[in-house]
């Protein structure tokens, strides 16, 4: 029928190319339908605790880009913003719409209904939904195994490619790009920060992918090389301004270009093992991401319940920590950073979110939501299991104590990155920079910095914290009830790519 309207629901998909509704109705508008792309700014959403307007800065980027390539098609863009049923129901009673496209949406327990109240939506008002997977992620999945020959399946698919054109219906009003007030957000100035985009996450991938990444894994652990070195595909991924696939796909095909005459002397094999452990990890990136599409839940309880009521709060130590006024260096310029970036490696996120749990003891939904706000590329699934994994409470998982002052000594020997984000410590000697509480009386005041006045004491006894969380977490691992549990969760959520890594999923 010619008179058919097809709606595309844009979630966290905001890209042209290898998009399988875009690519699906492109087809359709070839024989004469009409489409309409629509996103929501949606409450549920924006007034979520883990939001925040760094988030709200890299989507609006996206959706202006998104919009500008639609219309060079032929298509439209709506920005709305309410409650997406309501949304829908003016948008259908409008334009007739028959058709509604979607992505599958990997998210929290708040999303999946959502979703569920859409589906219902269209069944009741007799409008056809459609929904098709984006990445490795496997809906409905009854068992974790073969699920990495499955992602690899997956992987292996054609990138679709950006429609020829597209039809839109006569829109007189395609709503508006809305900021931070209009939302009812804080604003905050950022620095150094990532523009969303399609095209953005394009020049990202190849710089990485030519130049950048050739010493990937070898930098990537220090905060000093690794804002260069990593690929900084995340928040684009998180967002989809790139699909996993197509990530995978030209890594890939890099990969085979490497060789002698490709890449300066010398270098073959460290190209080589870099972009193999990129293409590792975006496997990963499917694998942590189908934690919580198998336990909706693991934003808000333990993944292994033996762990109930293990820690409590304290508002001010939970303060120091967000705020990066803890007294340990790293620790303080690894949060400063990441609320002024929107961005922090891993083994960084690592360290900040174990010296919360372990140190300070704090309980992980707390801390979790912190850094749910700071980092730009949040992504549920992959957030929360690394916040429970950092904070032992998934039974299966190593329990790692970083000690903040071996990471400062390890990961910035020189203090470049501790006095960038630190600047009451930029005239600390190196000496002193990762534990500047042992200056002489003399040293301080020559480094214009006195302990306890222009830079706080360590928080609290780093060798007395490090024993004690020890002790309570092995406390709990040897009950033989949490034994039994833990190898339920491994059968639910540890990974079967190796036998050699089954304890470290």
């Amino acid at each position: 029928m010619d008179d058919e309207v097809h709606l595309v629901w844009l979630k966290r998909d905001l890209r042209l190319r290898d998009h399988r509704c875009f690519h699906e109705v492109g087809r359709r508008c070839a024989m004469g339908h009409k489409m309409l792309a629509v996103y929501v700014y949606e409450p549920i959403v924006y007034q979520a605790p883990e939001f925040d307007v760094s988030h709200l800065y890299f989507l609006n980027e996206c959706l202006l880009e998104l919009r500008e390539g639609l219309r060079r098609l032929g298509g439209e863009l709506l920005i709305l913003r309410g409650e997406v049923v309501r949304v829908f129901e003016q948008v259908r009673r409008h334009f007739g719409v028959t058709h509604l496209w979607a992505h599958e949406e990997n998210g929290n327990a708040t999303t999946f209904d959502r979703d569920l109240k859409v589906a219902a939506w269209a069944r009741e008002q007799g409008v056809l939904f459609q929904e098709f997977p984006q990445n490795g992620v496997i809906r409905r999945l009854s068992d974790r195994d073969g699920w990495a020959e499955r992602w690899n399946r997956r992987m292996q698919q054609d990138v679709m490619q950006i429609p020829a054109l597209m039809h839109s219906p006569e829109v007189r009003h395609t709503g508006d790009i809305l900021d931070a007030a209009a939302l009812g957000l804080v604003d905050r100035e950022m620095v150094e920060r990532q523009v969303g985009g399609e095209d953005e996450a394009h020049e990202v991938l190849e710089s990485f992918l030519y130049h950048r990444g050739t010493r990937y894994r070898s930098e990537m652990s220090s905060p000093v090389t690794a804002y260069d070195a990593c690929s900084r595909l995340s928040p684009y991924l998180s967002f989809g301004c790139i699909s996993v696939k197509e990530a995978y796909r030209i890594g890939r095909a890099r990969l085979s270009q490497i060789k002698v005459g490709e890449v300066p002397l010398g270098t073959v094999t460290v190209w080589k093992q870099s972009l193999r452990s990129y293409l590792s990890r975006l496997r990963w990136h499917c694998h942590f991401m189908q934690k919580m599409e198998d336990q909706v839940d693991i934003d808000c309880v333990n993944i292994a319940r033996a762990y109930d009521g293990l820690r409590g709060e304290n508002q001010e130590m939970l303060e120091r920590w967000a705020e990066g006024r803890t007294g340990y260096p790293m620790v303080d310029a690894c949060m400063r950073a990441v609320k002024a970036t929107g961005w922090l490696n891993f083994r960084m996120r690592a360290m900040v979110m174990s010296f919360a749990s372990y140190h300070l003891w704090l309980d992980w939904r707390e801390t979790g939501l912190v850094l749910a706000r700071y980092f730009v590329d949040y992504e549920p699934g992959i957030h929360w299991s690394q916040v429970q994994m950092q904070s032992g409470t998934t039974g299966i998982n190593s329990v790692r104590v970083y000690s903040p002052i071996k990471q400062a000594v390890d990961q910035d020997p020189e203090g470049v990155f501790i006095k960038k984000w630190v600047p009451e410590l930029a005239e600390v000697p190196v000496a002193y920079i990762a534990q500047p509480e042992l200056m002489p009386a003399m040293e301080q005041t020559f480094s214009q910095c006195l302990i306890g006045e222009d830079y706080p004491r360590p928080i609290v006894d780093h060798q007395l914290a490090y024993r004690d969380a020890q002790r309570r977490i092995r406390a709990i691992r040897t009950i033989p009830e949490a034994r039994v549990e833990a190898q339920q969760v491994y059968q639910k959520h540890g990974s079967r790519s190796s036998r050699r890594h089954k304890r470290s999923s």
